[in-house]
């Protein structure tokens, strides 16, 4: 019986281990394409927010990382792409997070135009609840079109909230905290685009390593 036992306890072993190995293999030969179809959902994401027809440069490759947990809603290192036609920026898109959503991180892509108007605003993840906060993603609702054109005359601009506090943006029914967390997180990076400006815009260095 017990030397049964062990004979099938190394035939499991051999088992869970050949299949281990499957699967980093599988996930070996697989990075490749998966870094290919990231890359290209990212550009889709990009050309909804910042129109393709205004530049002419590699936006994928014209990325600087950025550090402003106050602002961009984290600790971890956000990306700017810029949008350059004939040399001349046109546009910025800023990755930031909405870390008050109502459940957990909102993270999002905030593209501003370089007169400070915002080109568009895209949710790249979040965890809110179906059919209620999730009226963030273009398919469920048109509400994040709203973001598009808004300037802001000032960091202390009252239109920034929804209209339960006052604001511009509409709240979902039964559902504010989402909405508010998003418009916040905007406006901050509005604000953190506004502080940086000049060192962004005068940045050329990519962050994958070539000049962007």
């Amino acid at each position: 019986m017990k030397q049964a036992i062990q004979s099938n306890a190394k035939i499991l072993a051999v088992f869970a281990l050949v299949c281990t190995l499957m699967v980093a293999l599988v996930d070996l030969l697989t990075a490749e394409t998966r870094a290919r179809q990231a890359e290209q959902q990212l550009l889709n994401t990009l050309y909804q927010v910042i129109n393709p027809s205004r530049f002419n440069n590699d936006i994928y490759m014209a990325c600087q990382h950025v550090e402003d947990k106050e602002l961009l809603g984290s600790t971890q290192p956000q990306t700017v792409y810029t949008a350059r036609q004939d040399n001349l920026t046109v546009a910025v898109a800023i990755t930031s997070v909405a870390p008050d959503g109502y459940n957990g991180n909102i993270e999002l892509l905030v593209a501003i135009n370089k007169d400070g108007s915002l080109s568009g605003v895209r949710v790249l993840e979040h965890q809110e609840t179906p059919g209620l906060g999730d009226k963030i993603e273009p398919r469920k609702s048109d509400w994040i079109y709203r973001f598009e054109n808004k300037k802001m005359t000032s960091d202390k601009d009252s239109r920034w909230a929804v209209k339960k506090d006052g604001g511009m943006f509409d709240q979902f029914t039964g559902a504010t905290i989402t909405p508010r967390a998003v418009v916040n997180a905007v406006k901050n990076t509005m604000l953190f685009f506004e502080k940086n400006q000049t060192e962004i815009l005068d940045n050329t260095t990519s962050c994958r390593g070539e000049n962007g």
